[in-house]
C-alpha cells in the first residue's frame, strides 16, 4: 500500500476528493479543511494499493496539483485494516509488478546525479577492483561490483529513453562518462604509486590470472549476461523487489573492466587494455538495452491492463 498527502487548492479539493473516491484500490480518506498553511489550502490523506497508484498520481497530477499544491507519497511497510486488504483486492494486478512512473523517474533523477558521493564511490570501487585483478583475487572483484553505483545512470538513460526526457538522458550520459573518467584516471596514478611501493607489477598482471582474465576476455556470455543484468536491475528499480539491486550490480564486470583497462594502460598492456574497454562498453551497451525494452514491455502491459479494465 501507498500513502498520500495532498496539499489541495480549496477550489480544487471537492475535484481531487471525486479522483480518489473513483480510483478502484483507495480507501483510508481523509479531507482537512484548511489545514495546510505553505501552500495554503486543504489537506487530504489517503491510502492506495501500488497497482493504482500511478493512475491515481497521473490523474493528480492532470489536476496541476503538483503545481498548485503538494503531492508526497509514502510506502506503507504494515497496515492493518481490513478495508486495505479490500482496496488491494480490488485493485487490479499484483503490486509488487506496479510501475509507479513518477517514482522512477524521480529516482532515475536522484542517481543518474554527478555528485561528489558518486564519483567517489565510483572511484573507490574502481581502486578495489584494481587491487583484484593485479592479486587475481575474485571476492576483491565481486566487493567492487557491489560498490560501484554506475547502475543508476544507466537506469537513468532508459527511463530517459522510453519517457522521451532528453534532459534525463543527458544528466545520466555525463555521470556516466564523467564518473568513468575520473575513477580510470585515479586509478592510473593509484597503479603506479602501488608500483612504486612493490604492491603491482607488470608480472602479476600479466600472468594467468584464472579468476579474473574473463574481464578483459569479452565473448558472447558478456553480453548475455549484461542483458540479463539489465532486466533484473529494472525489475527491481520498479517493483517493490528494489532489494535484489546488489545482486544485479555483482553479476556485470563494467567496474572490473573500468579498472583492468586502467592498470593494463599503466603497464603499457594495451591488448589488455583493449579487451577490457571492449568488455566495458558490451556490458553497458547489453543493461541499457534490456533496460530499455523491459520498460516499455512493462509500459505496454499496464497500458493494456488499464485499457482491459475500462473497456469491461
Amino acid at each position: 500500500m501507498l500513502h498520500l498527502r495532498l496539499i489541495t487548492p480549496s477550489a480544487r479539493t471537492d475535484d481531487v476528493v471525486r479522483l480518489i473516491e473513483k480510483t478502484v484500490g483507495t480507501t483510508h480518506l481523509v479531507v482537512l479543511p484548511g489545514a495546510a498553511r505553505d501552500p495554503a489550502g486543504d489537506v487530504v490523506l489517503c491510502d492506495v494499493a501500488r497497482e493504482a497508484g500511478d493512475e491515481l498520481i497521473a490523474g493528480l497530477r492532470e489536476l496541476d496539483l503538483d503545481r498548485t499544491g503538494s503531492i508526497a507519497v509514502d510506502n506503507i511497510d504494515l497496515s492493518l485494516s481490513e478495508r486495505a486488504d479490500k482496496a488491494e483486492a480490488d485493485a487490479p494486478g499484483e503490486g509488487a509488478d506496479a510501475v509507479l512512473w513518477e517514482h522512477l523517474a524521480e529516482a532515475s533523477h536522484e542517481e543518474s546525479t554527478l555528485s561528489v558521493t558518486y564519483v567517489a564511490f565510483i572511484t573507490l570501487a574502481t581502486m578495489i577492483a584494481a587491487c583484484g585483478v593485479v592479486l587475481d583475487n575474485a571476492i576483491l572483484i565481486v566487493g567492487a561490483m557491489a560498490v560501484g553505483p554506475e547502475f543508476g545512470p544507466l537506469a537513468g538513460i532508459c527511463t530517459a529513453i522510453v519517457r522521451r526526457a532528453p534532459r534525463l538522458a543527458l544528466r545520466s550520459l555525463i555521470a556516466l562518462l564523467v564518473g568513468f573518467a575520473f575513477a580510470m584516471l585515479v586509478t592510473v596514478g593509484f597503479s603506479y604509486f602501488m608500483d612504486a611501493v612493490d604492491l603491482f607489477s607488470k608480472v602479476r598482471l600479466e600472468a594467468e590470472r584464472p579468476n579474473t582474465n574473463f574481464i578483459y576476455q569479452p565473448d558472447a556470455f558478456s553480453f548475455v549476461v549484461a542483458v540479463l543484468a539489465g532486466i533484473a536491475g529494472t525489475l527491481s528499480l520498479t517493483s517493490a523487489k528494489s532489494g535484489l539491486l546488489v545482486g544485479v550490480a555483482i553479476s556485470v564486470t563494467t567496474v572490473p573492466a573500468a579498472a583492468n583497462a586502467a592498470v593494463a594502460f599503466t603497464y603499457n598492456e594495451y591488448r589488455q587494455a583493449w579487451g577490457s574497454t571492449e568488455q566495458l562498453l558490451l556490458n553497458l551497451l547489453g543493461i541499457v538495452l534490456a533496460g530499455t525494452l523491459t520498460l516499455l514491455a512493462q509500459k505496454w502491459l499496464w497500458s493494456s491492463q488499464r485499457r482491459h479494465r475500462n473497456a469491461v
